[in-house]
């Protein structure tokens, strides 16, 4: 049985495989995923390409009814996978595999995967909103804002 903080890892794991799916990490996340479950076995690595490909496709089709069931689902398999690859290994190679999966949830939680409902905007980066017409531009904000006020007509007339 792994011990707390490993089987908290494997959970964080198959939280990363399911977040850096659409984003920018995937292909390095992919390959990372598949070196992690190889070591040094070519056809345990290309079992993993499949099965990532598998929920890739799973999350990315699922209806948007299903889609946060689908995604739970596929975290809770790869955490699964995650917990079965650790507990499989010897103690040195459990730490290397370990250290290994704590940087591939780093690089899933840092790929900027922001998204928003069909009415929203989310933004991981700097943003800016504009009114012309004199229209009303609102919105939410949480982390810093810098704003300034609007040229006034005619302003650059001088």
């Amino acid at each position: 049985m792994l011990v707390e903080a490993l089987a908290a890892l494997a959970t964080a794991g198959g939280t990363a495989v399911v977040q850096a799916i659409g984003t920018d990490a995937w292909e390095a996340v992919r390959e990372r995923i598949a070196r992690l479950f190889g070591r040094h076995e070519d056809r345990q690595a290309q079992l993993a390409l499949e099965r990532l490909d598998q929920t890739a496709g799973a999350v990315e089709q699922a209806d948007p009814d299903r889609a946060e069931h689908v995604r739970t689902r596929q975290e809770a398999a790869w955490q699964s996978r995650f917990e079965d690859l650790l507990e499989s290994l010897n103690e040195a190679e459990r730490m290397q595999a370990a250290s290994e999966l704590r940087e591939l949830v780093e690089l899933a939680r840092t790929a900027g995967s922001v998204s928003a409902g069909d009415s929203g905007l989310a933004a991981g980066r700097d943003i800016e909103v504009h009114a012309e017409n004199h229209a009303v531009a609102g919105g939410v904000i949480r982390g810093s804002v810098h704003m300034g006020n609007p040229p006034t007509a005619g302003a650059d007339e001088d």
